[in-house]
């Protein structure tokens, strides 16, 4: 049996479903949904990828 990955939930979020959901994955992998239900797959990444893009993204403008 596979164990369900654990969602998080965008701080960022607006009202309603229109929210990012990321799971760290076991091994490596970083996963992130765009829906309401995450089981819907949008992406998967490396966590050192992720954290790359994590860090770019957070860069003052």
């Amino acid at each position: 049996m596979t164990a369900r990955p654990a969602w998080q939930k965008s701080s960022f979020c607006s009202e309603g479903d229109n929210c990012v959901y990321v799971s760290a994955a076991p091994g490596t992998l970083v996963r992130v949904a765009d829906r309401a239900d995450p089981a819907h797959l949008v992406l998967a990444t490396t966590q050192a990828a992720w954290a790359d893009f994590l860090h770019v993204v957070k860069q003052p403008d």
